[in-house]
């Protein structure tokens, strides 16, 4: 019996293309695709040379809604002078496409590079940049994009790990042993509905793009309703005491420029850091069926890998326990 083919592996160079083509414009070269595994992104030229940046949303993850949110996010941060990349919109207005049965966008093209969190200068401007978005964030509410809920979160990766057939006997107890005593502390941590705003919701190196202490925010993909802190907490990188005082010290006084920070959701770093820890794994699980996957993430099929990932949940227990440097 023939496995059945994953949708992403209908989406052809050629397709690529053709979509493109469709709104108008004529490619002279081949797509070249970036480095994405949630969606499929592609970087296109087109005859004036002018380069975009192609993302065809994954089939069944987002609602059309949900798509449209993001890029009113994104057209609000535009018009109050955000640096970024606004959608694409034909004559229509539109910026959501659909070809060969998939939902697309095309943005203008962020050149650069990402940011060194060793510079305080790159720090501060990141900080800016944060509050730059924040401060048109925090204006109104999404309707329909996703709530960073710890418990439903934390609970819905626990059961996708547990469901699949990767982890040993000894490695499915000590999971759900420590997965167990996580969601406590999680509960007994967890942020209050009015701390929520909007955020990007996925502020890593990969996302931030640029030269010269000017930076912009790219792939609002995951943008939801959060604490303000979810897209600060993955610029304190730093090991040492001293330097993640420096690194927070940086960011706040560049995000301060524009909206006040509320230093009290600093203890919420490392309940964040678990979710995302525990949701990454189940992401991996559960995607496990898109070609892309094991090619990219071989070890994940290795028992060393979860018996790291367990090691690591309870580096987490502890660091809920006994929260470093916040004062």
């Amino acid at each position: 019996m023939t496995a059945s083919k994953h949708p992403f592996e209908s989406l052809t160079p050629a397709r690529v293309v053709d979509a493109v083509e469709s709104l108008g414009f004529w490619l002279p070269g081949e797509p070249f695709a970036l480095n994405s595994y949630e969606n499929r992104v592609f970087l296109l030229s087109d005859d004036d040379r002018r380069r975009w940046v192609a993302k065809f949303y994954r089939p069944a993850r987002w609602s059309e809604a949900q798509i449209r949110e993001e890029h009113a996010f994104l057209d609000e941060l535009d018009a109050a002078g955000v640096p970024g990349a606004p959608p694409w919109r034909d004559a229509q207005g539109e910026t959501l496409h659909h070809a060969h049965g998939f939902a697309f966008v095309l943005f203008p093209h962020v050149a650069g590079q990402a940011p060194e969190l060793e510079n305080p200068a790159h720090l501060f401007a990141l900080g800016d940049l944060i509050g730059q978005v924040h401060a048109v964030a925090r204006r109104r509410a999404f309707q329909s994009r996703p709530v960073q809920e710890p418990m439903a979160i934390s609970q819905a990766s626990c059961e996708r790990v547990l469901a699949s057939d990767w982890l040993s006997r000894r490695q499915r107890q000590a999971y759900a042993r420590i997965a167990e005593r996580l969601q406590t502390l999680l509960a007994e941590q967890c942020w209050p509905s009015e701390a929520l705003q909007r955020v990007h919701g996925d502020c890593h190196l990969g996302n931030i793009l640029g030269r010269d202490e000017q930076f912009a925010l790219v792939d609002f993909d995951d943008c939801g309703m959060a604490p303000a802190v979810q897209d600060l907490w993955m610029l304190l990188t730093s090991p040492d005491a001293d330097e993640w005082q420096m690194q927070l010290s940086e960011v706040i006084e560049g995000y301060e420029q524009h909206v006040e920070f509320d230093r009290r959701q600093l203890r919420w770093i490392e309940p964040l850091r678990t979710l995302r820890l525990m949701r990454h794994s189940a992401w991996l699980v559960d995607r496990w069926e898109d070609p892309a996957f094991p090619r990219a993430f071989p070890w994940v099929a290795s028992e060393d890998y979860w018996d790291q990932h367990i090691r690591i949940l309870e580096q987490q227990r502890l660091a809920l326990e006994n929260p470093r440097w916040l004062a």
